[in-house]
């Protein structure tokens, strides 16, 4: 048996006394094996130790290069973050049911059992789909019974909306009228408008079956579409659907839903409208010619029918929602020409709106231009269905319906304020121009109408003209002369004028506070003007001639007989009072009521006086005495009321409530700077500006700015170049000066231009007391000047004591800099030297790595040859006891067969032999087993 596993004949004899060598003494192979193991295992942990504090060097050395490289580079490593999972938008107790993990196919299934459905896709970030959850749920929990609402997540992105919808804003709002769909809301986020909305999409028709319902549809200021179709028959007649999907359609197409439509259900109501043939659609249009659906031409189509109501529709006056972000609408709508925006409070779901009323029957008379006087009342209160005035006076229904105006003959009367002329300064001359009057009348027994527009304007030209009329008439006592028209001599006019004193028209009326001086007016040298108007303009002749009856009004048809036609749009006060405000309208009113005409073209705007009612009649007043030939409207100009005046500011700051008082009125030198917050070249000046207030005395001088974005000035005040620097001097404030734009905007050619204009001479000759104020004045720069300068020396030499301060800082600093240079540089031998040291400290580590790795191999070896050799021990010791054992039982058995052998050697010879033969085949069967196990224990 080999000691390694080997077996041979050759090798047991040379193994042999080594194996008996072990049996004896095991421990010392056991104690080889463990001592060598020790050595091992010191000598692995001397080279560790000397190794690691090298190789920690190493790789702290490598880390700040590899964070110097991420700090050159400025890149940050992507990081992608999980998305949370999605949690409940709406509550649980919510009648919206919250599909927020955007399962859009299970929406599509609830679709198919509801007949309306409004979905309501948002995104959990988003503000305004946060704003709007409050405005669904409220809807929601009216109409739930009625309609289903569906809210969808459509951001998240595990969602099959997020994957099947692609929404650019949030949120969206859709409607479904069962398979017809989808229908977009894009009006304000509001609750009573989305219920409206829905509402609309419940009941896209009205139903009339009654002559006094025809009469509200029609008396409606929105256009309005009517079909009739006979039900008799069929439950559904031939076109009705279509008709119906109109009505959708023109809701998809025209989210604001300005067109009504309607179905006459009934023969003799349709023949009111001239509809006879069960299918006929109807346009009702106001003012135009309303028109009958060619069915002949177009083919009935529901897509057809919307559209031609949209092209055909009649706009008298439209409502303006802006959505709030960056948007064009108010751009474009008012690119169109001048519009008059009115500001009401507005409540969709109300069924009656008197003011709106009043509004529309304004917008009325103003685009009727195919009559001259009034209209008549609305069309719901001159019939009924039991009124028999209906049905017997009138036989051609069609023909009652659209003649609603009357015709009033001439003569006609006007009354009008006549211009101050530089002979009368403080009066107003008032006079009643008739037209085609032959004799002079008397202002307390006329009884005639107003004259159109057309008409009174080319009286107004005549009489403008002559200017020696004016005198001839002029008087304490009512007076009246005949002149000729300019433009035809067969026209001829009457003028019957008195003087009126001025406090005369400090009236009060709500009425007639449109025609009062506004608070700031400026005339052309600067100064308040609070003249009369220089023009003719129309007055309420009641105000002057209080006999006088007036019947119906000269707005009729005006927006046809003047070049300044206006648009009129209508805004909610409750949503878009934001915009009321900057427009002018005043911040503290509970009273959400304004007016406002705004003509892009001539940069102007002109806002309806906030004290007088928004009524008919002041509307009327606004858009007549805008239309007027010489209009008496005042420019509104816009205040910034967000500035706030600190006594402690070295520059003022004009507003311009505050331009006349701080400009004009000052006894001061004043110098104007133009700006603007976005005007980059203007803040360059601040610092220059700054120091000019400082140099020049305040009492004085006074160095001021106006912000020209938010601050409304005079024409012949404002500018379209920033920055503009004026001057205005004392006592000579209307022989303003500006900066020379070619010269640098610095501090020396400021004071140059300051001194310069202010001791320029006045045209009026000076009197001694004024040349001895003159002198005591320039005395007083001059000292001023002289301090000033004594300040700016001292300023100086201070500012070369710091100089020379800092010049030897630097060159402290730049002694520094090459010394940190020399350190770098030999930072840098060092650190090549440590890299050289680093490449050799890891070739070395690799060595001794692969040489612990051969004597672990190696060790490993010795440990199992160790652990073979205890196993054999174990087994030599176990054989030993063995054979002990067998020698002492061969003993034992020698001596009983002695003494029995002693005993009866004669009788059992035989038997002792045959025990002794037997005893003898044990033994050799004992020691060939033990062999035969050794031999096994060995091999293995």
């Amino acid at each position: 048996m080999s000691l390694c596993g080997g077996s041979g004949p050759a090798a047991a004899p040379r193994l042999r006394p080594r194996a008996a060598q072990m049996a004896r003494r095991p421990e010392l192979l056991c104690g080889a094996a463990i001592v060598l193991g020790c050595a091992f295992l010191v000598a692995l942990k001397v080279t560790c130790r000397v190794l690691l504090p090298k190789v920690q060097v190493l790789k702290e050395d490598e880390a700040r290069e590899e964070i110097q490289r991420n700090h050159s580079s400025c890149r940050a490593k992507d990081v992608t973050m999980p998305a949370k999972l999605p949690v409940n938008f709406f509550s649980t107790r919510s009648p919206v049911i919250d599909l927020f993990r955007g399962q859009l196919d299970y929406a599509d299934h609830l679709r198919q059992d509801s007949e309306i459905v409004l979905y309501f896709f948002y995104a959990p970030w988003c503000g305004q789909s946060i704003a709007a959850r409050e405005e669904i749920e409220h809807v929601a929990s009216r109409l739930s019974d009625q309609v289903l609402f569906v809210a969808v997540n459509c951001w998240w992105n595990q969602g099959k909306c997020r994957k099947q919808k692609h929404f650019f804003y949030f949120p969206v709002i859709h409607l479904y009228h069962r398979s017809f769909g989808p229908i977009e809301y894009k009006g304000p986020m509001s609750a009573v408008y989305i219920e409206k909305f829905v509402r609309r999409v419940m009941t896209p028709l009205l139903y009339i079956s009654s002559r006094s319902k025809l009469l509200d549809f029609l008396s409606n200021y929105e256009p309005g579409v009517l079909g009739y179709f006979e039900f008799n028959a069929s439950p559904q007649p031939p076109g009705y659907l279509t008709f119906f999907t109109s009505a959708l359609h023109s809701l998809k197409k025209d989210y604001l839903g300005t067109i009504r439509f309607g179905v006459i259900t009934a023969k003799r109501v349709a023949e009111e409208i001239s509809l006879v043939q069960s299918g006929s659609v109807y346009l009702h249009r106001h003012v135009n010619t309303s028109l009958i659906y060619p069915s002949d031409i177009m083919n009935y189509t529901a897509e057809n029918i919307c559209k031609w109501a949209l092209e055909n529709r009649e706009m008298l006056i439209r409502w303006l929602r802006p959505h709030g972000g960056k948007s064009l609408l108010l751009n474009n709508e008012l690119k169109k020409g001048p519009a008059l925006l009115i500001f009401i409070p507005y409540n969709p779901l109300a069924e009656i709106h008197p003011l709106l009323d009043e509004i529309t029957k304004v917008a009325l008379e103003y685009h009727n231009c195919n009559k001259s006087q009034a209209a008549e009342p609305d069309l719901q209160h001159l019939g009924d269905t039991d009124s028999p005035a209906f049905d017997s006076s009138v036989p051609d229904a069609h023909t009652k319906l659209s003649e609603t105006f009357s015709i009033t003959k001439y003569p006609c009367c006007n009354t009008v304020v006549l211009p101050q002329w530089h002979s009368i300064s403080r009066t107003h001359n008032v006079c009643e121009l008739c037209i085609n009057q032959t004799l002079g009348v008397k202002p307390n027994k006329v009884h005639v109408p107003h004259c159109n527009f057309l008409e009174i304007e080319a009286a107004l030209d005549s009489f403008y003209l002559q200017e020696h009329t004016f005198f001839q008439v002029i008087s304490n006592t009512i007076e009246c002369s005949n002149f000729l028209s300019f433009y035809s001599p067969f026209s001829y006019y009457t003028a019957c004028c008195r003087t009126v004193n001025r406090h005369f028209l400090s009236f009060s009326s709500s009425e007639e506070t449109i025609f009062q001086t506004p608070k700031v007016a400026f005339s052309s040298h600067g100064k308040k003007d609070n003249a009369p108007h220089s023009i003719p303009h129309i007055e309420d002749r009641n105000w002057f001639i209080p006999d006088l009856h007036i019947n119906g009004t000269n707005i009729t048809g005006l927006s046809c007989r003047t070049n300044k036609t206006l648009n009129l749009y209508l805004l909610d006060s409750n949503l878009f009072w934001i915009y009321a405000e900057r427009l002018g309208a005043s911040r503290s009113t509970h009273l959400k009521e304004f007016a406002a005409i705004v003509d892009l073209k001539e940069e102007v705007h002109y806002v309806l006086d906030q004290n007088q009612s928004l009524v008919g009649s002041t509307l009327e007043n606004f858009i007549k005495n805008f239309s007027v030939l010489y209009s008496p409207l005042k420019r509104h100009l816009v205040d910034d009321p967000a500035v706030r005046f600190h006594e402690q500011r070295v520059i003022t700051e004009v507003t311009t409530n505050t331009f006349h008082d701080t400009v004009f009125r000052s006894e001061k030198n004043v110098l104007l700077l133009y700006y603007a917050q976005w005007c980059g070249f203007c803040a360059s000046l601040n610092h220059i500006f700054i120091q000019l207030a400082r140099l020049l005395p305040p009492d004085n001088f006074t160095v001021a700015r106006i912000d020209i974005t938010r601050n409304d000035l005079p024409w012949e005040f404002m500018t379209d170049h920033l920055p503009t620097i004026l001057f205005f001097p004392h006592q000579r404030k209307e022989q303003s000066v500006k900066f020379p734009e070619d010269f640098a905007v610095n501090l020396p050619n400021l004071l140059k231009f300051i001194l310069h204009h202010s001791s320029l001479s006045s045209s009026e000759p000076c009197t001694k007391e004024c040349l001895r104020k003159e002198t005591v004045l320039q005395q007083g720069h001059i000292s001023h000047l002289e301090r000033e300068i004594q300040k700016l020396r001292s300023e100086i030499g201070a500012l070369h004591q710091a100089h020379d301060q800092l010049e030897a800082q630097l060159a402290e600093a730049r002694r520094e800099e090459q010394r940190l240079q020399q350190q770098k540089h030999r930072l840098e031998k060092q650190h090549k030297t440590l890299q050289l040291h680093s490449e050799q400290l890891q070739a070395t580590y690799e060595q001794k790595n692969q040489e612990l790795l051969e004597m672990a191999e190696k060790l490993q070896e010795l440990a199992d040859a160790s652990e073979n050799l205890l196993k054999e021990n174990t087994l030599l010791r176990i054989l030993v006891a063995s054979r002990e054992g067998k020698l002492q039982s061969k003993d034992e058995i020698k001596e009983s067969l002695q003494s029995e052998q002693t005993l009866a050697e004669d009788d059992d010879v035989s038997v002792s032999t045959a025990a002794a033969t037997l005893e003898a085949k044990q033994i050799d069967n004992i020691d060939t087993v033990e062999t035969e196990h050794s031999s096994g224990n060995r091999t293995e």
